[in-house]
């Protein structure tokens, strides 16, 4: 579809191919490493997620020094530890509570926003897990956007990433995303996907 001016709206076939038919979980990579400007592109492009009064409360931890990995390793389900070993990188997706400090910045639209939401600590959670959820997806289509696969996952001390990673912070983990080149010998057939007719209706 293009607009009167002639502009493309719609994505082509092969990039809705890379962001969605053709993507897959990653559950195991190769040891091709990811460098900091893929990373960087990721956030350049996951920053546009919508959010409510554009709070942005997500939070990243890349996760790549054989340090840290050796840190958060015993605090992943063992199931999935092998995951996270292989993985160039794991991302801790975390949201922060105190979003709000920042929207006199971000949305300097909403006077007073700020002051209203200093005592409302349980509406400033809500709205941190419903908004970083939302920019999580976006997140994970930004890494296959970079050409690289994701493998995101629960499964993990979510407590025990909070204290060993984020003591004294806002920030409070949500998911873990494994990224990297996946290894195109360890992969699952794909799963069927519900049709329309079962999840929609029009009214």
């Amino acid at each position: 579809m293009t607009t009167d001016a002639g502009i493309a709206r719609t994505l082509d076939p092969h990039a809705q191919d890379l962001l969605f038919r053709q993507a897959r979980t990653a559950y195991s990579f190769t040891d091709r490493a990811v460098s900091d400007d893929e990373l960087s592109s990721i956030y350049d492009v996951m920053q546009w997620a919508p959010t409510a009064m554009n709070a942005q409360p997500l939070r990243i931890a890349f996760v790549r020094s054989p340090q840290a990995k050796a840190r958060l390793l015993p605090l992943v389900a063992e199931g999935n530890r092998q995951k996270v070993s292989e993985a160039p990188v794991t991302a801790i997706l975390a949201m922060d509570i105190d979003f709000h400090e920042h929207l006199p910045v971000v949305s300097p639209q909403m006077q007073g926003a700020r002051e209203n939401l200093d005592s409302a600590i349980e509406a400033r959670e809500s709205m941190a897990a419903f908004n970083s959820a939302l920019q999580a997806g976006y997140f994970i289509l930004a890494v296959r956007g970079a050409g690289l696969s994701a493998g995101p996952m629960g499964g993990f001390d979510k407590a025990g990433v909070d204290e060993e990673f984020f003591a004294g912070t806002s920030w409070r983990s949500q998911v873990l995303v494994n990224i990297g080149h996946a290894n195109p010998e360890v992969q699952f057939p794909r799963n069927p996907r519900l049709t329309l007719d079962q999840v929609a209706q029009f009214l």
